[in-house]
């Protein structure tokens, strides 16, 4: 027995009317004959996005998809296109498997490519953790963020007052950074009129070991020899809530009250945003046209600045709040807030409505068969493609934010007066 198929389709419905002639068409040159062309865009676990591009042919026009499952049965479905270049999308597929599709016109007299689309494999759920505290014994103790530069590079930020001898009978660290061997406390500088501040740190974003990048209330770029002061709150009246970019000549920072602010490489520019609500996140997604979409996580509103800065804002359904988003495509967006995980998905917001999954406030991820969510159960969860599923990684350790890379996922947070940084590695 074959799980259902569903064909869903970015298209305007059309009936198609048919009309009597009195003379029969001429038949067509060459290069005048209707062709039809299929190409895989993208596949998940569970699900595959086809394009389907029409020559010569008069739209709107009705055509059949034929599925080929494994398995050897036929699955058939009537399409009614209108335009030259559709994008169907089709689900309720099974993770690792080789399906066969073919659109065909009778009316037509014409046939597609056969196209070969194989779904991916899932993930597994099997992980072992690592778990690290620091301070404590001067008041409270926070890491903000991290990133991942390599397993034996990796920078955690935040506000790490540590009990000594001085005068003021403790030092503020606000950073640790981990070699490979062991996790180094860092006092990490904002130089201004001669003099260092130690501010805490909420934001880190690495391009590499020698180009990362620290958001306080203004920026501090690390450039593998000295730390830069980089002032922005001139255009930038806000802390740090996040960073991203695609390169350092191309870099994003958001904050509260609607802040966004750009640099080209030259300048910094305020981007405005149209609404005065805390913007907790960014993420980008290459969008094939030798550019970046990028996607920002403001409370009620998903912000959208594409290549060329235009912005745009999509409303999120009603009592969906947003606090983090991540992607690797733009047909499939995780996003995570108040009221747990949602999807936007062909342009459409869709809730999954599972009550583990209801806890997720922060989502990142590497693949559609790999993604993490932070709960508010004190957990870690792991999409695998097919099923989520509950990491223990145990304690009353609050975590704030996380990074994925490779085989690791590192998260940040506290744990009562403490920092704490918990290193998941995924089982061989």
């Amino acid at each position: 027995m074959h799980t259902k198929q569903v064909i869903l389709l970015f298209l305007t419905i059309f009936l198609i009317n048919s009309c009597d002639t009195n003379e029969p068409p001429s038949p067509p040159s060459n290069s005048e004959k209707p062709t039809l062309e299929l190409k895989l865009e993208d596949a998940s676990c569970t699900e595959a996005w086809i394009t389907l591009t029409t020559t010569n042919l008069q739209l709107p026009a009705t055509f059949t998809l034929k599925q080929f499952n494994p398995a050897g049965d036929t699955i058939s479905q009537i399409l009614n296109l209108a335009t030259q270049d559709s994008v169907l999308y089709i689900d309720s597929l099974m993770p690792k498997q080789t399906y066969q599709y073919q659109v065909s016109s009778i009316e037509h007299q014409v046939t597609s490519n056969e196209l070969s689309v194989t779904t991916m494999d899932t993930t597994s759920h099997e992980f072992t953790f690592e778990t690290f505290t620091f301070g404590g014994n001067a008041g409270s103790c926070t890491l903000y963020d991290v990133a991942i530069i390599d397993e034996n590079n990796i920078w955690a930020v935040g506000d790490i007052p540590i009990a000594d001898t001085s005068q003021n009978g403790y030092t503020e660290f606000n950073a640790v950074h981990w070699n490979g061997i062991q996790w180094e406390l860092m006092r990490i500088p904002f130089l201004f009129q001669g003099d260092s501040f130690y501010s805490p740190i909420y934001a880190v974003f690495a391009f590499s070991a020698d180009d990362i990048w620290f958001g306080i209330g203004n920026l501090i770029h690390w450039d593998g020899t000295r730390y830069f002061p980089i002032g922005i709150s001139s255009v930038f009246p806000s802390l740090v809530n996040k960073i991203w970019g695609s390169s350092s000549s191309d870099l994003y920072v958001v904050g509260n009250n609607g802040n966004i602010v750009h640099y080209n490489g030259t300048i910094w520019q305020r981007i405005e945003s149209g609404t005065e609500l805390v913007i907790g996140d960014i993420w980008g997604i290459f969008n094939g046209n030798d550019g970046y979409n990028k996607y920002l996580a403001a409370v009620n509103t998903m912000l959208i600045i594409n290549e060329y800065g235009n912005l745009q804002r999509v409303i999120t359904e009603q009592g969906h709040t947003l606090s983090s988003v991540w992607g690797i495509s733009e047909k499939l967006l995780y996003t995570a807030g108040g009221n747990g995980l949602s999807l936007y998905k062909n342009n459409k917001w869709e809730k999954i409505n599972k009550p583990d999954v209801n806890t997720i406030y922060n989502v990142r991820g590497q693949g559609h068969n790999d993604v993490f969510g932070l709960s508010s159960t004190f957990n870690l969860l792991h999409f695998n493609g097919y099923s989520w599923q509950y990491i223990n990684i145990g304690g009353s350790n609050i975590y704030y934010r996380q990074e994925v890379k490779n085989e690791l996922t590192v998260v940040v947070g506290w744990q009562g007066d403490k920092a704490v940084i918990t290193v998941i590695r995924r089982n061989q």
